[in-house]
């Protein structure tokens, strides 16, 4: 596991007792998290440290995927996983990937989501684990973490990292998921439930690897989600009665089509991983003109 630079103070609001803030406040301090991609990708703090979008856009997915097998094998609920590729997001929304390890600051945000999601896993299992992740090739790894020097350094910088990360999250940690909203409507819809779940939800799931949650609210993710679902599924969705379906996320169809191309954005199928999505996606799209 990498060390990382001090992190630059400039780029991150401090603390002034949040738990003394009001609902309202605390829902006014999220909009700050949600910026236009062009803000994203223009005013990156790696980009002013050399860091093109390309590369800043393999990083992002690079932790991404860190982190989804760190949750796997440290057997957490994909919300837990989620949360900590939120706070991964954020971090380095504000912080330069030049500066900061990206799998140390993952690992801080697993320990940290499992303690928000009320998942927590022992710091030492976190850590070990996440030392055998990234030296998988190193068949000496595993026995190398174990030594209690090695050991004590790792838990020093994890320790380190996650005041960093705390001070540069200005101790938000409150997280919304699309999940919740995404089921709770589709239980409502006399459609094929199941199956419009899923796939719904593995969209959502998709779109963690990007800077979808950094653009768009929870709830208008899970309504394109489920608007994207139901075209590839062919079902269609409740749109007559007393309230049609994309009321439930007080949404209008002319927002969702202008959000599905983010949640189709090139940067889930330009991955040589996700080329299933290549075909699926542009059938989407072509579905969204008619």
């Amino acid at each position: 596991m990498s060390g990382f630079l001090p992190f630059d103070s400039t780029h991150h609001r401090t603390s002034d007792g949040g738990s003394s803030k009001s609902s309202q406040e605390k829902q006014d301090e999220a909009g700050h998290w949600y910026l236009s991609r062009k803000e994203i990708e223009e005013n990156s703090p790696s980009r002013r440290d050399g860091i093109d979008l390309k590369k800043e856009t393999y990083l992002r997915k690079s932790y991404c995927t860190f982190l989804q097998d760190l949750g796997m094998r440290l057997k957490v609920p994909q919300v837990t996983i989620a949360t900590a590729i939120i706070f991964c997001h954020r971090f380095f929304l504000r912080q330069s990937h030049a500066k900061n390890d990206r799998r140390t600051i993952a690992t801080v945000c697993m320990f940290l989501a499992g303690k928000v999601e009320e998942t927590p896993r022992p710091l030492k299992d976190v850590i070990i684990v996440s030392y055998e992740i990234i030296h998988m090739k190193n068949p000496g790894a595993a026995q190398r973490i174990k030594q209690k020097e090695v050991y004590e350094q790792q838990k020093e910088l994890i320790l380190l990292g996650e005041r960093v990360v705390l001070a540069t999250l200005a101790f938000d940690l409150n997280i919304h998921h699309p999940y919740k909203p995404l089921v709770e409507a589709i239980k409502k819809f006399k459609v094929a439930q199941n199956a419009l779940a899923q796939v719904a939800w593995n969209f959502v799931n998709d779109g963690l690897r990007t800077s979808l949650c950094l653009q768009f609210k929870p709830h208008h993710i899970a309504a394109g989600a489920i608007f994207l679902a139901a075209k590839f599924l062919k079902v269609k969705l409740p749109s007559d009665g007393e309230k049609v379906w994309w009321q439930e996320f007080d949404v209008t169809p002319r927002q969702l089509e202008g959000w599905c191309p983010f949640i189709l954005s090139i940067e889930i199928i330009s991955d040589q991983n996700c080329q299933p999505l290549l075909f699926v996606a542009l059938i989407f799209r072509l579905a969204i003109k008619c």
